[in-house]
């Protein structure tokens, strides 16, 4: 991943890219990928619903957390946790987008359906 021009960040599970400067907001580089991250609150660390899931093998292409981070994600960040607004990219790398969780209500309904299936 990345080449002399920037780094490349991928967001899974559906694989968008895109190619950004270090320095960019993991929210930034989402929103040039049409990556499914997330806000409310404009990236002021304000809402949460920007979480995005770092690989181990990633985690150090990221800034180290920010204070407002720490305050808000507690335990989660050594799970790997971050606010893709307060994440600098500093390399490439890959990172998983939650799915929504109104997608995921509608996903496990849809699938009780299908197993009670009366046919």
């Amino acid at each position: 991943m990345g080449d002399k021009g920037g780094c490349e960040v991928e967001f899974g599970p559906e694989g968008q890219t895109v190619n950004v400067r270090a320095g960019t907001t993991l929210l930034e580089a989402a929103r040039r990928a049409k990556a499914p991250v997330r806000t409310r609150c404009g990236g002021v660390a304000g809402c949460l619903m920007c979480k995005v899931d770092v690989p181990l093998a990633h985690r150090e292409a990221l800034s180290p957390p920010t204070e407002a981070e720490r305050r808000k994600l507690g335990p989660l960040l050594e799970q790997g946790v971050r606010l893709s607004c307060q994440s600098r990219i500093r390399r490439s790398l890959r990172v998983e987008v939650p799915e929504d969780p109104l997608k995921a209500a509608v996903r496990r309904q849809l699938e009780r359906q299908q197993s009670d299936d009366l046919w």
